[in-house]
């Protein structure tokens, strides 16, 4: 069978090096015993080297060439070709309700989108693999004060370990992407609450994040009237940047602490 040519629309740029596809694939063995989920297999580079991990592998891709190709030459795949849109997916029955690694070689469009579904089924994804954009890589693992650091890095190091492994450059591609790419690896903490009201931290990391040149005092307005009295405290001072996922926690706490004391003012 002809081999599938990449669509710009589905941000596809297949893998031609081997040895690359190797050494992501080996990057799963961190959690050696558990079945694998692959997101955008394309040709299948990576997946050959996967199915031979002696564990269960399923695939997950949207586009029909690359379905219809896959199962051509990787007949023993049988119905663990899934044809489907990930982000689509309820991933809570794939390996019927236990955990499993995610890893693929990620479109770009939707690198972020897959990371904020893995966040969404986190305690069923003890560690996600793969490689994608360099510049979301480093977005991803980035600490406080640094100018990448923002909502991707503190909702995913809120509950994942980020390594940056390796990176990986624009002519092992077919097309051969305008970036660099990069290979992370996300392994589960040892977090099993934040200590904090989930929902309005991912606000408040959203809210200040999205005027991040701004101080905190200001950026989380659409949150905190101004002139709250909790707005004097020094960290209002600060930009989100500035911030670990720690003190996001305590701010959201003393937050909804003050959003509580001014629902009660209003109501006496």
């Amino acid at each position: 069978m002809k081999t599938v040519k990449p669509k710009k629309f589905l941000g596809q740029h297949f893998l031609k090096d081997l040895q690359v596809a190797q050494d992501i694939a080996d990057t799963v063995d961190t959690c050696p015993t558990l079945p694998i989920l692959e997101v955008g297999p394309g040709m299948g580079v990576l997946t050959q080297f996967l199915i031979r991990k002696e564990r269960p592998v399923k695939v997950v891709e949207l586009d029909f060439e690359s379905v219809a190709y896959l199962r051509e030459n990787f007949a023993q795949l049988g119905d663990n070709i899934i044809e489907q849109d990930f982000l689509k997916m309820d991933l809570s029955t794939l390996f019927d309700g236990k955990p499993f690694v995610l890893t693929g070689n990620y479109p770009y469009n939707i690198s972020s989108q897959i990371f904020f579904k893995m966040l969404d089924y986190k305690d069923l994804i003890p560690c996600c693999t793969g490689m994608i954009q360099k510049e979301v890589a480093e977005r991803i693992a980035a600490k406080p004060g640094n100018k990448t650091y923002g909502i991707l890095s503190v909702l995913i190091q809120a509950w994942y370990k980020v390594e940056y492994l390796f990176t990986v450059h624009e002519h092992v591609f077919n097309p051969p992407p305008k970036v660099k790419s990069a290979v992370i690896r996300m392994t589960r903490n040892e977090v099993t609450e934040l200590g904090c009201n989930e929902k309005l931290f991912k606000q408040i990391v959203k809210t200040t994040f999205n005027q991040r040149r701004k101080t905190l005092r200001n950026s989380i307005s659409p949150i905190l009237e101004k002139g709250n009295p909790l707005s004097a405290n020094p960290i209002f001072n600060k930009r989100p940047e500035q911030l670990s996922v720690q003190e996001f926690i305590d701010l959201t706490n003393r937050v909804e602490e003050a959003l509580g004391a001014q629902t009660s003012n209003v109501e006496e």
